[in-house]
């Protein structure tokens, strides 16, 4: 079951009219919208006035446990007995799932903790709704055992994915959700005053890319080792301000009538691959880096 929104809220405002809930979901696009929206829509399944609210109503009693201000539970390793995942608000029947803070998956222990307790009876006696954050980080093991529930969803249970960009995920995975595609924002800025500062370092490497040999690239992919969580955050910002500044560069040439491009579009694609190997797989960041480095030095070398 596949479905693709023009106006994403508006689609899943007549899902609750409708009363037509699927058993899942998958909300892409940048920034913080497809979270904010996850969370609005698990929480109006559980509304008592869905049908008419078209959104929480705020007043029922699901809507106030869902909506509770209460502190919130880091998911932590489960390995190490940490929790797999937390409930939204005080509501029994809502789950959130997302990476551990020093974990670079969703893990397959997360999922089936999830799993249980969508087989076992509602508590509340209606609805259930788990949100996975951080879909593209599911491992390939979490994949598969996610696609399983998928494949003989429980009754009234509803799963929320949430991922940047759909092509991240298992394509079979993709075919049993409902899609909701919010448009892609602005790209981030990379040469005005508002330019974060990692980033403008990161472009300034770049520009200077040209003039580097192959052991400078290597020593510069060297950067990327120890915990694998914070080497892999680091990669891929790097891919994203390559991508970016790969565009940038295409854009440019296209302006200035150049129509031999083959090279930066090979390295732009080059750079996406190493983005959904880094997300879907076990990869060293080290060799992603080394990888991607490499595409962008080919691409403009004269």
């Amino acid at each position: 079951m596949t479905g693709l929104a023009q106006n994403p809220v508006t689609l899943l405002e007549n899902s609750l009219a409708s009363g037509r809930i699927h058993s899942a979901y998958l909300i892409s696009g940048a920034g913080e919208k497809p979270r904010k929206t996850a969370l609005w829509f698990a929480r109006a399944i559980a509304c008592a006035q869905r049908s008419t609210a078209r959104g929480p109503c705020e007043d029922c009693p699901a809507c106030r446990r869902s909506g509770a201000e209460v502190a919130e539970i880091a998911i932590e390793d489960v390995d190490k007995g940490g929790p797999a995942f937390r409930h939204i608000g005080e509501h029994a029947d809502l789950y959130w799932v997302e990476r551990a803070e020093d974990k670079t998956r969703v893990t397959v222990q997360q999922v089936r903790a999830i799993e249980q307790t969508v087989r076992r009876p509602s508590v509340e006696g209606g609805a259930r709704v788990a949100v996975i954050h951080d879909a593209e980080w599911l491992n390939a093991e979490a994949a598969n055992g996610l696609l399983r529930i998928l494949e003989e969803p429980p009754a009234e249970t509803t799963f929320i994915l949430v991922a940047p960009s759909p092509g991240s995920l298992l394509t079979t995975i993709r075919s049993r959700s409902i899609r909701v595609a919010f448009p892609a924002e602005e790209s981030i800025p990379l040469r005005d005053a508002s330019t974060d500062e990692g980033v403008a370092e990161l472009v300034a490497q770049l520009d200077g890319i040209a003039r580097l040999r192959l052991p400078e690239l290597v020593d510069w992919a060297e950067k990327y080792r120890g915990g694998r969580a914070q080497a892999a955050a680091g990669v891929d910002a790097l891919l994203d301000v390559g991508q970016l500044w790969l565009r940038e560069r295409i854009t440019q040439a296209a302006q200035e009538g150049r129509r031999d491009l083959n090279r930066e579009l090979e390295a732009f694609s080059t750079l996406g691959e190493c983005r959904r190997d880094l997300a879907t797989r076990n990869a060293q960041p080290r060799m992603v880096a080394e990888r991607g480095l490499f595409a962008i030095r080919g691409a403009i070398r004269s």
